[in-house]
């Protein structure tokens, strides 16, 4: 795998935004993926936070999965149920592999 580019890994330190959206912001304003920050023009700088207040990143995104982590387990759902006795939600198996079993159910009860 060839290692991330300076731009590129920049954006990526955002939460929200991964390789793949990286790379579609600096195709977008047409910035090399080796570029430093400090040798973006002006216009390069406006446009891209132009772009990234536009998104949902951050603060914003984590509060939105936190709300939404938190609707699953006042609804009573099975994967809401997962979240609050901190086990695996997306059908990972914990009963032949201990070691993540044990790992997992040593972790305090959130209810």
């Amino acid at each position: 795998m060839e290692t991330l580019k300076t731009q590129q890994k920049s954006l990526e330190s955002f939460f929200g935004i991964g390789q793949h959206t990286s790379a579609r912001l600096l195709g977008r304003f047409h910035i090399h993926p080796t570029a430093k920050v400090g040798d973006l023009a002006n216009k390069q700088v406006l446009d891209l936070t132009a772009a990234l207040s536009g998104m949902k990143i951050e603060n914003d995104l984590r509060r939105q999965v936190l709300d939404d982590i938190k609707r699953l387990r006042d609804t009573g759902t099975y994967r809401g149920r997962r979240h609050a006795v901190g086990l695996p939600v997306r059908g990972q198996n914990t009963r032949s592999q201990i070691k993540t079993a044990v790992k997992l159910n040593r972790v305090d009860r959130r209810l």
